[in-house]
C-alpha cells in the first residue's frame, strides 16, 4: 500500500480539546498525529499552563512543542456566557470532546453530557478526572501523582523500606490519556459501524494506573499477599534485575527457562544452568539471591558494553540504562524515526519524539508545529459562521484573543 497517498487514519474527525496540562492534551496529541483536526480551547492571556512548564526557550516550554503539535489554538474565555455559547457551537459540529476538568465544571457552564448530546447526538465525550465522574471521591482534586499512589503503583516503586519514589515522568496522566484514546476510538467505531450514538467515556486517573497493576489484587485475594517494593528486581520472576558494572548498571532479563541456561553459560556458571531445581521459574525464585549474586559478581568485573556484547552473543535480553543523551545518540532510535526535527513557530528547530504506534498504511505525521496562543481563533470562528464584526466585538469584550 502506498502510505504517502493514503488519507490519514482519522482524517475527517473533528476534536475539541478543552483540557490542559497532560492527560487530556496527550489524548488530543495522539489523535492529532493520526489525522484528527484538533481544536484546542485555551484561556485568553494565560493559555494552557504547560506552555510554561519545565525548560523554556523563546518564551515557551519545549515540552509544549511536542504536546501541542498538529493542534489549532482558539483563545476563548469559558467563564463568560459568550464564550460558553461559542464552545457549544463548536462542539455541535465536532465528533469528539476531550476535557479533564474537575467533575461538575462543564455542568456549571451549561455543557453537561445531556445538554451536549441534545445538540450533537453523535458526540463522543472523553472526561478524564482524578477519581471519575461518580463515587464518594469524585469532587476531590486529583493529579497524576495522586492517581499513581491510589492505583497502587507508588507503593511498589523504590527500595524496600525507603520512601516511595516517582517513576520520573507523569505516568499516571499518560496512562489515563492512553486509556481515554482507546475509549474514543472504540466509541467512534461503534458509532460508525454499529450505528450507535455518541457516549461518555469516564476515565479516572487512579483506575488507569490500577488497570496495569498485573497480579496485584488476585494475589491479595487468593493468598492475602501484599506486594511490596523490590527495587530494581521483578518479584516472583527470576532472574530479572539491575546488575553493577565497572562503569554503570545493566538490566538483565534471564527469566525464560532456556534463556536462563544460556545466561549461566555466558557468565561461566553452567552448574547453575544445569541444576534441576532451577529449570523453572518457581525454583529460581526460591534461590534468586544466589542467582543474582552470581550474575552481579560476573558483571561487576566488566564494563556495560562488555556485558551487553557477551549477553547479546548468548541471545540473553539485556540493556543499559539510557539517559536522554544515550537516546539522542542511538542509531536504532534514528533508524525507526523516533527522533524527528520539528520547526517551531518561534523560528528554531528542536528534536522531538517520533510517533507511536507505527501504522504501515496510515502512519502518523507531524503536519503542523505547536501553535501560539490564539493563532487560529479567527479562522476557526469564521469557519463556524461568525462575521468579522462579531469576532472583533468578542475580542473587545475579552471573550477571545
Amino acid at each position: 500500500m502506498d502510505s504517502i497517498a493514503s488519507p490519514a487514519a482519522l482524517q475527517g474527525v473533528r476534536v475539541i480539546e478543552m483540557g490542559q496540562l497532560i492527560a487530556g492534551p496527550f489524548c488530543g496529541k495522539t489523535l492529532g498525529e493520526f489525522g484528527a483536526d484538533v481544536i484546542k480551547i485555551e484561556a485568553p492571556e494565560t493559555g494552557d499552563p504547560l506552555r510554561n512548564w519545565r525548560l523554556i526557550k523563546e518564551g515557551t516550554s519545549v515540552w509544549w512543542q511536542v504536546q501541542s503539535r498538529n493542534k489549532r489554538s482558539v483563545a476563548l474565555d469559558l467563564r463568560q456566557k459568550e464564550g460558553q455559547d461559542i464552545a457549544r457551537q463548536l462542539i455541535a459540529e465536532a465528533d469528539v470532546l476531550v476535557e479533564n476538568f474537575r467533575p461538575g465544571t462543564l455542568e456549571g457552564w451549561g455543557m453537561s453530557p445531556e445538554e451536549l448530546h441534545a445538540l450533537n447526538p453523535g458526540l463522543v465525550m472523553l472526561r478524564i478526572s482524578g477519581y471519575g465522574q461518580t463515587g464518594p471521591y469524585r469532587d476531590l482534586p486529583g493529579f497524576g501523582a495522586i492517581g499513581e499512589a491510589m492505583g497502587g503503583l507508588r507503593h511498589l516503586t523504590g527500595e524496600p523500606g525507603r520512601v516511595p519514589v516517582r517513576v520520573g515522568v507523569s505516568i499516571g496522566d499518560t496512562l489515563a490519556a492512553l486509556h481515554g484514546t482507546i475509549g474514543v476510538l472504540t466509541a467512534l467505531y461503534h458509532r460508525k459501524v454499529n450505528g450507535g450514538k455518541g457516549q461518555v467515556i469516564d476515565v479516572a486517573l487512579h483506575e488507569a494506573v490500577f488497570n496495569v497493576m498485573e497480579s496485584l489484587i488476585p494475589e491479595y485475594s487468593a493468598f492475602g499477599a501484599v506486594r511490596e517494593a523490590a527495587g530494581s528486581a521483578l518479584p516472583g520472576i527470576a532472574p530479572s534485575n539491575a546488575y553493577p558494572c565497572t562503569d554503570g548498571w545493566v538490566l538483565v532479563a534471564g527469566n525464560g527457562d532456556s534463556i536462563f541456561k544460556r545466561l549461566m553459560d555466558a557468565i561461566g556458571r553452567p552448574d547453575l544452568g544445569a541444576a534441576p531445581d532451577l529449570a523453572n521459574n518457581t525454583g529460581r525464585v526460591a534461590r534468586v539471591e544466589e542467582i543474582d549474586a552470581a550474575i552481579g559478581a560476573w558483571s561487576a568485573q566488566r564494563t556495560v558494553q562488555q556485558v551487553l556484547d557477551a549477553l547479546g552473543a548468548a541471545r540473553v535480553p539485556a540493556g543499559k540504562v539510557y539517559t536522554a543523551k544515550d537516546i539522542a545518540e542511538d542509531p536504532h532510535y534514528r533508524a525507526r524515526d523516533m527522533l524527528l526535527t520539528q520547526q517551531t513557530r518561534d523560528g528554531y528547530s528542536v528534536e522531538v519524539p517520533g510517533i507511536v504506534p507505527k501504522l504501515s498504511g496510515t502512519p502518523g505525521t507531524i503536519r503542523s508545529s505547536a501553535p501560539h496562543l490564539g493563532d487560529d481563533t479567527d479562522a476557526v470562528l469564521a469557519a463556524a459562521g461568525l462575521t468579522a464584526e462579531q469576532i472583533a466585538l468578542l475580542r473587545n469584550k475579552g471573550v477571545i484573543q
